[in-house]
C-alpha cells in the first residue's frame, strides 16, 4: 500500500514537472515569436526610411510636411482618441475589419465582437473620426503622440482583389462610373449595356486585361486621381511624410494583428476578426496575368513601383 501511495506521489510530481516545463516552453515560444515580429517590424520601418531618403522627390511629390498636404489627402486616417491610435486604411487590405475594430473601440466597455458590426455601417460617412476633421495644430499633435499603423498587401494581388470585388460583381456604382467606360474604350463595346443589371444579365463585363489597360492609359489620371481601391498605397497613407509605428502585411494578417493589439495593450479586450479570404497564390497570380503582355506588365510595375519598393514586395511576372 505504501509503495502504491509512493507511486501516486511520483506520478503527481512528474505531472507537475511536465506542466511547469510545458508552461516554460510555451513562454519561450511566445517570447521568441514576439522577438521575431519585433525584428520584422524594425526591418519594415527601416526599409521605408531608407527608400524614402533615397528618393525623396519620387515619393513626396513636392510635399515635405503636414502643412503641404490638403485635407483631402488625409481622409484615410482614422483617429481613436480614447486609446491614442491612428489607422490609415487602404481599401482591399482588410480595411473593413480594421474599421470594425476602430468603431468598436470608440464604444463603451465591454467591447462588442467586431464581427457583430455590419460592413455597411463602418463604411458610412461620420461613423468613424477622421484626422482631417481636426484643426491643423491638433492633427500635428495627434500624429506626433498617437500610435500610427497601416496594413499593406502585394500590389498585384490587391489589384486582382479590387477587380474581383468591383467588376466581377453586380456593383451599380462601379459599373456606371468605371466599367461602362472601360468596356467602351478597351473592350470593343461601342454601346455597352446602360445598367449594371443589364450587363450582368447578359454576361458583359470588363476583362482583367481591360482593367489593366485602363490603369495604364495616360489619360486615366489626367481626368481624376485613381479611385482608392486601386490607388497606390503610398499615395493613400504617405509613409514618407508620416512615421508609422506599425506596418502590417495582409500576408501575415492574423499574426500582425495579434501583435499590434498587444502593443496597444488591448489583446484581452478585443480580438481581430479571423480572416477566411483565400490568399491569391503565386500560381493563380500568374494565371491572372497570363493575358497581359510582358510590356504592359513592365508598365504596370513602373506604375506601382513605389509600393513594391517601400513595402518590400517582389515584382514577379518579369515586370
Amino acid at each position: 500500500m505504501a509503495a502504491y501511495k509512493g507511486f501516486l506521489q511520483l506520478l503527481r510530481f512528474v505531472g507537475s514537472m511536465f506542466l511547469i516545463m510545458l508552461c516554460f516552453y510555451q513562454w519561450d515560444m511566445s517570447q521568441e515569436k514576439r522577438e521575431r515580429i519585433h525584428q520584422l517590424q524594425t526591418l519594415r520601418k527601416q526599409l521605408i526610411r531608407e527608400t524614402c531618403d533615397g528618393d525623396k522627390e519620387a515619393f513626396s511629390k513636392g510635399k515635405h510636411s503636414l502643412e503641404d498636404m490638403s485635407d483631402n489627402e488625409l481622409k484615410n486616417l482614422i483617429v481613436d482618441d480614447k486609446h491614442g491610435v491612428i489607422y490609415c486604411y487602404v481599401p482591399k487590405v482588410a480595411c473593413t475589419n480594421w474599421k470594425r475594430v476602430m468603431f468598436v473601440l470608440n464604444q463603451s466597455k465591454p467591447y462588442h465582437d467586431p464581427m457583430s458590426i455590419s460592413a455597411d455601417l463602418v463604411h458610412r460617412p461620420k461613423q468613424v473620426t477622421l484626422l482631417n476633421s481636426f484643426p491643423r495644430t491638433e492633427m500635428k499633435a495627434k500624429l506626433k503622440h498617437y500610435t500610427k499603423f497601416l496594413f499593406v498587401r502585394h500590389p498585384y494581388v490587391r489589384l486582382i482583389s479590387a477587380y474581383q470585388d468591383k467588376f466581377q460583381r453586380n456593383d451599380r456604382y462601379f459599373y456606371q462610373n468605371f466599367a461602362r467606360n472601360i468596356l467602351r474604350l478597351y473592350g470593343n463595346q461601342t454601346d455597352p449595356p446602360h445598367t449594371a443589371d443589364e450587363a450582368f444579365a447578359s454576361g458583359v463585363r470588363p476583362s482583367f486585361y481591360n482593367f489593366i489597360q485602363y490603369l495604364l492609359d495616360p489619360q486615366t489620371e489626367k481626368t481624376v486621381p485613381f479611385e482608392p481601391h486601386w490607388r497606390q498605397m503610398h499615395r493613400l497613407c504617405y509613409p514618407c511624410l508620416i512615421e508609422y509605428d506599425f506596418i502590417g502585411h495582409q500576408e501575415t494578417l492574423q499574426e500582425d494583428a495579434e501583435q499590434l493589439l498587444m502593443i496597444l495593450k488591448l489583446e484581452d479586450e478585443i480580438k481581430f476578426p479571423p480572416s477566411y479570404e483565400n490568399m491569391t497564390s503565386l500560381v493563380s497570380l500568374f494565371d491572372w496575368f497570363r493575358e497581359v503582355p510582358l510590356e504592359d506588365r513592365r508598365k504596370l510595375y513602373h506604375l506601382y513601383e513605389g509600393d513594391f519598393r517601400l513595402f518590400g514586395y517582389r515584382k514577379l511576372l518579369d515586370g
